[in-house]
């Protein structure tokens, strides 16, 4: 323990300088870069990119797909939980290791099973073409279902893991309660559970919209150059078009997108709780 807060400061200081360091040096040099023009400093950058109808498009693609995904791993991560919490001792430490399981895998090579899954000699246009529902395979890959299903699969972990620790520490009687006085199961999930969950869903929510919005590999995989995202367009403007301003400016459209979506669920999750 200290003995004084000057000497708390003292020995935690320099740790906090360089935590600050570390994480707001490179915000700020990002925003620097989008905000400096040759005739000094302006919003131009910006403006020039969202001009662009194929930088409208991205970014909008870019937002959807990530609310999707969140929105999906949200619903399917609730349901998972409470099966997840159902199960006793042993078996419960068992399902909590096959969620987590998927990521302890490389994102290269369970993109790679969804190509395999999806492909037109996959498993799911063999399916359809046997039992006959499909005279001819249906293109699945490099389309936004594709990559939607790669995010929803790589990052839905993060949202279960998150949810299971929130309702862990519900109180245990909370729903049998809301049940006994006349609450069906749709108020004590809106009125009950998820009030009582919402730290959870938003660290869920913001780790799941963030990674969707930052990955690269799966989006470049499973939507190559049909199917572009923020992204997979900064590696373009950076690899290929040398464009290091245009890359500036989409990397913190990305930082306020992620930054903005987390106030968002908190607000929420804060107004839910005083209702």
């Amino acid at each position: 323990m200290f003995t004084s807060r000057a000497e708390a400061l003292a020995l935690t200081l320099p740790a906090a300088v360089f935590a600050a360091a570390v994480f707001l040096l490179p915000v700020m040099i990002l925003l620097g870069e989008g905000f400096q023009t040759a005739d000094g400093w302006s919003f131009g950058s910006y403006v020039d990119f969202f001009e662009s109808p194929l930088n409208r498009l991205v970014f909008l693609r870019t937002l959807k797909l990530g609310m999707l995904v969140t929105v999906s791993a949200a619903i399917i991560g609730y349901a998972t939980a409470f099966c997840i919490i159902s199960l006793k001792g042993q078996a419960r430490g068992q399902m909590i290791g096959l969620i987590i399981l998927p990521l302890m895998i490389s994102p290269v090579a369970r993109t790679y099973a969804w190509i395999i899954i999806l492909g037109r000699s996959g498993f799911i246009n063999a399916t359809l073409t046997g039992l006959g529902l499909s005279d001819e395979p249906v293109r699945f890959l490099f389309t936004e279902t594709a990559v939607f299903i790669g995010l929803l699969q790589l990052f839905l972990p993060l949202m279960v893991v998150s949810l299971v620790s929130a309702l862990e520490n519900m109180p245990g009687d909370a729903i049998s309660a809301a049940r006994v006085l006349g609450a069906n199961w749709f108020q004590v999930f809106w009125k009950v559970v998820l009030p009582l969950t919402r730290e959870g869903l938003v660290i869920g929510g913001t780790l799941v919209f963030t990674g969707s919005l930052t990955a690269y590999i799966t989006p470049a995989i499973l939507g190559g150059s049909k199917v572009l995202m923020l992204e997979t367009l900064l590696y373009q403007r950076v690899s290929v078009a040398n464009d290091f301003a245009s890359a500036s400016v989409i990397a913190m459209i990305l930082i306020v997108m992620t930054f903005t979506i987390n106030l968002l669920l908190k607000r929420i999750a804060t107004a839910k709780s005083r209702r």
